[in-house]
């Protein structure tokens, strides 16, 4: 059988992978007041002996009111860092696997309950409610509440928000960095037409909508230190008449790599809920296949690709540098093993479990 495609290493911004396998950032809804819990030590750490190529943790506000909902990470004070500080004293005791963090503000999807009770925007005057911050005062959706639009102030406080997030990520010894401009969130929400109706400097032309996502970028990539990468997860289209598409992403993505972007993430949706998605396994993988022929970075496809041999055939046919895992791989924390185990590769596995190596698969498991 030829070596597989998919661990093969790669470098992406000077930071070694040993694989093409990246676990995405996954939302746990389990802070306290921002703070990482044990249940984030559990989590973080049975993905730190996956055998992936990264781990990403899950979307981190730069603020308070940046978070989805209050079950969300954050690190904007010493407390956040602190408890951050404590789950990568676990994983790095134990594990070798390279750790990237994903900044983000939820903007306009902001003050939300918890997915399990239901997800729905918390009223601003309700417990746990708040006024979400936002590029125009627009809903999420009809009968929620109508977004702050935020002023010149506070823009240079998100932004000084994310570079501090960055400095702090950079004391906490964290890999790289991935800026969430996709799903929705702030900073796609600037992007995009739907929901970006500014008339200032910010708004109408790409050019004014990309502006701040790549202010953001710059002040991110300034503060983190050169040698580690910074990233960006994209959504390639809306999947809405009239909104972000794939061609102003492939202009975004030019943008970003001449600031001196890693590697782009490409995903799709999440901004309206009129989105109309083609959903089949591996229905975004064309759009990292463009973005992919626009740039010399590298690229990751994302979005349900469950088998190994079709994340082993992305890899291969070049549509992609890198595949993503979340939901395949939460429910399967050991997946990199078993794809492993059926492209005949290996992955770096401590020693406590190499008595569950499968007999006739020797080779398997390795410690370097």
């Amino acid at each position: 059988m030829p070596e597989s495609a998919l661990f093969q290493p790669i470098e992406v911004g000077g930071l070694r992978l040993e694989n093409r396998i990246v676990i995405a950032p996954m939302c746990q809804y389990s802070a306290e007041d921002g703070c990482m819990t044990d249940w984030h030590m559990m989590h973080l750490g049975q993905l730190s002996h996956s055998g992936a190529g990264v781990l990403t943790i899950e979307a981190t506000a730069v603020t308070p009111e940046g978070r989805i909902s209050q079950g969300d990470v954050g690190l904007w004070d010493d407390r956040t860092e602190a408890a951050m500080g404590r789950v990568l004293q676990g994983l790095r005791r134990w594990s070798a696997m390279p750790v990237a963090i994903q900044l983000s503000h939820a903007g306009r999807k902001g003050s939300s309950d918890l997915p399990w009770r239901g997800g729905a925007q918390v009223p601003p005057d309700q417990p746990g409610g708040w006024r979400p911050l936002a590029p125009s005062p627009m809903p999420i959706t009809p009968g929620t509440a109508e977004s702050v639009a935020i002023d010149a102030d506070g823009l240079t406080r998100i932004r000084t928000a994310f570079a501090d997030a960055a400095r702090r990520a950079a004391r906490l010894g964290i890999d790289a960095i991935q800026l969430h401009a996709a799903h929705g969130y702030l900073l796609h929400s600037f992007l995009s037409p739907l929901s970006n109706q500014r008339t200032d400097a910010y708004g109408g032309s790409i050019e004014n909508r990309m502006r701040f996502p790549l202010e953001v970028f710059d002040a991110v990539r300034e503060a983190f230190p050169a040698e580690r990468p910074v990233t960006v997860r994209v959504s390639a289209t809306d999947w809405v008449e009239g909104g972000w598409d794939l061609e102003q992403t492939l202009a975004f993505a030019r943008a970003l790599e001449a600031r001196g972007c890693a590697a782009i993430h490409v995903s799709t949706g999440g901004l309206d809920p009129r989105q109309n998605i083609p959903v089949a396994p591996g229905y975004q993988v064309p759009f990292a296949r463009r973005v992919k022929q626009e740039v010399s970075i590298p690229v990751v496809a994302v979005g349900m690709v469950t088998e190994p041999e079709h994340a082993e055939a992305i890899i291969a046919t070049g549509d992609a540098d890198m595949v993503a895992l979340a939901r395949a791989i939460l429910y399967d924390p050991r997946w990199p093993w078993h794809a492993a185990a059926r492209l005949q590769a290996s992955v770096r596995t401590p020693p406590q479990f190499w008595r569950s190596q499968p007999p006739g698969l020797r080779g398997l498991f390795r410690t370097s």
